[in-house]
C-alpha cells in the first residue's frame, strides 16, 4: 500500500504477525510501540461526553459513503437506560463497485481499527461491538479475528473494562461474517443480518442510534471512520483541521486524509492515502502515474458506482465531500475512482454497472425491483444498436422515477443506479444517441 507523503496519519507495518503469508499485519506489540492505543488512553482520561465533542468538533465524516459527521450520529444516541446492550457495528461489507479501503485496512493496521472501536464504545456507552465483515473476506476475517483475540488478552477489551481496568466499562467485541449480499452495506440492513434475518434494508424511523441492534441504541460506523479516530484523539483537533479542505461557504469542511483506491486505466492503480480536496487530475498523474499508455482521460466513477460519474471536463474536480455539489454527482461516496480512457464504451460501462444494480436489488421495493430491470434491458437495446430515441428519453424517465430522494424506495439503492445512469446520460450523451434510431414517425401523422 503506497501512502501520501509527507502527511501520514497511519503507522506503516513492518512486523511480521503469524502465518508467514500475513507478513502485512502488524500484532499488538508492534502496535504499540508506534503509539498504538494511546489514543485509546487519552480518550479514557476524558469524559465521554467530551470525546463525542471533540469527534464533532473535528467534522469526521462518515468514510463508509454518506459523509455524514459520526461526532453527530454519535451525539444521536439514547441514554443509557440500563436496560439492556447498547451495540456499536463496524460496517466492513465493502462490496461497492471500485473500492478496495477498508480491505486494506483489516490486512495492514486491525488494531487501529479495534482502537476507534473502543473508544467509539467509551464515547457512546456502549458494551457490545459486532465487526461486520464481507463474506468474500476470508483472508481478512482471519487477520482481524487474531488480532481481536490479542485484543482480549492484552486487556482491550474484556470483562475487567477496557484498557486493562482503566476505567470500569466492559466492552465486548465479536467478528460477525456477512453473506455476501451488496444490499447488506446499507445500515439497517446490516442489522438486519446481524441478528440472523434477510438482508432487508428497515424503513426509518425509528433509526438506530434510538432503535437498533435486537431493538436496542446502536451506532453503525464504517471501518475507515473509526480508524481516523485514534490519531484525532492522540494527535488533537488542530492537527487534524490542518489536513483537507474548509469547503464550500455554506458546506461542512472536509478535513483529515482519506484513502482513495484508484483502478481502472491508469498507470499504477493502487491505494492511496491523500489530503481530501486533492484534485482528482494530481491523483492520477502524481500517485498512479498518469493515464495507461498516455491516453487520454474520458471519465471517471468518482467514488464507487452509485455516485455517478464525472465527464471530460472534470478530470480537475477535487475529492472533498462536496464534490456532488459543484460537480453533478450523488457525493464523494467511498472516494475510490474508477477512471476510464479515451477509448472506452461509456453505453457498455452504464449497461453493467445496471446489470450490477438489477442483480443486487433486494426486490422489497417495487420502483426498484422493477425499474431496475426495466433500465437494464433498455441499456441493452441501445447497446446492440436496436433502440430509438424514445428509449433514450424513456431511460431517463424511469431513472428519475425512482429512488430515496424521490420517496419511492426505502433504502438508497435505487438512487444508486439512477445517479449512475443520469449522470452517464447528461455527460455522454452523444455516445448514447449516436447507438439509437431516429424515432419512425408515419407520414400521415408527421404532416399534421
Amino acid at each position: 500500500m503506497r501512502l501520501a507523503e509527507p502527511i501520514l496519519t497511519r503507522r506503516i507495518p513492518s512486523v511480521p504477525h503469524g502465518d508467514p503469508k500475513d507478513r502485512r499485519t502488524v500484532d499488538y506489540d508492534a502496535f504499540v510501540r508506534t503509539d498504538g492505543y494511546k489514543g485509546l488512553e487519552k480518550a479514557l482520561d476524558m469524559d465521554s461526553a467530551a470525546v463525542v465533542a471533540l469527534v464533532k468538533d473535528a467534522c469526521l465524516r462518515g468514510r463508509g459513503g454518506a459523509g455524514f459527521s459520526a461526532g453527530l450520529k454519535w451525539s444521536f444516541v439514547a441514554p443509557d437506560d440500563g436496560k439492556g446492550h447498547r451495540y456499536l457495528c463496524i460496517n466492513c461489507d465493502e462490496a461497492e463497485p471500485g473500492t478496495f479501503k477498508d480491505r486494506l485496512l483489516v490486512d495492514f493496521d486491525p488494531h487501529l481499527v479495534l482502537e476507534g472501536i473502543a473508544i467509539a464504545c467509551w464515547a457512546c456507552k456502549l458494551d457490545v461491538a459486532y465487526f461486520f465483515i464481507r463474506g468474500e473476506y476470508h483472508h481478512q476475517a482471519r487477520v482481524m479475528q487474531r488480532a481481536i483475540d490479542e485484543a482480549y488478552a492484552k486487556g482491550i477489551f474484556g470483562k475487567q473494562g477496557l484498557l486493562r481496568g482503566k476505567v470500569k466499562h466492559a466492552v465486548d467485541c465479536y467478528l460477525h461474517r456477512s453473506a455476501g449480499a451488496y444490499i447488506c452495506g446499507e445500515e439497517t440492513a446490516l442489522l438486519e443480518a446481524v441478528e440472523g434475518k434477510r438482508g432487508w434494508p428497515r424503513v426509518k424511523p425509528p433509526f438506530p442510534a434510538v432503535k437498533g441492534l435486537f431493538g436496542r441504541p446502536t451506532i453503525i460506523n464504517n471501518v475507515e471512520t473509526l480508524a481516523a479516530v485514534p490519531d484525532i484523539m492522540h494527535r488533537g483537533l488542530e492537527w487534524w483541521k490542518s489536513i483537507g479542505t474548509n469547503g464550500m461557504p455554506g458546506g461542512q469542511p472536509s478535513w483529515g486524509t482519506k484513502l482513495m483506491g484508484v483502478s481502472g486505466h491508469v498507470a499504477r492503480p493502487g491505494c492511496f492515502e491523500a489530503p481530501l480536496g486533492i484534485p482528482l487530475r494530481t491523483l492520477v498523474d502524481d500517485y498512479c502515474g498518469g493515464m495507461r499508455g498516455g491516453k487520454r482521460f474520458k471519465g471517471a466513477i468518482a467514488g464507487g458506482v452509485s455516485m455517478g460519474v464525472l465527464g471530460t471536463d472534470q478530470f480537475d474536480a477535487p475529492m472533498d465531500f462536496d464534490i456532488g455539489r459543484k460537480f453533478g454527482v450523488l457525493g464523494l461516496g467511498t472516494a475510490c475512482p474508477t477512471v476510464f480512457d479515451e477509448d472506452t464504451d461509456m453505453v457498455a460501462v452504464t449497461r453493467n454497472c445496471a446489470r450490477f444494480f438489477m442483480n443486487e436489488s433486494c426486490g422489497q421495493c417495487t420502483p426498484c425491483r422493477e425499474g431496475s430491470g426495466w433500465m437494464f434491458k433498455m441499456l441493452l437495446r441501445i447497446e446492440r444498436g436496436d433502440a430509438t430515441t424514445a428509449d433514450l428519453d424513456l431511460l431517463e424517465e424511469v431513472a428519475g422515477s425512482m429512488g430515496l430522494s424521490e420517496g419511492t424506495t426505502i433504502c438508497g439503492l435505487a438512487d444508486g443506479n439512477n445517479w449512475l445512469v443520469r449522470t452517464m446520460l447528461k455527460k455522454f450523451r452523444g455516445e448514447f444517441e449516436r447507438r439509437v434510431k431516429p424515432k419512425f414517425v408515419p407520414l400521415h401523422l408527421s404532416a399534421r
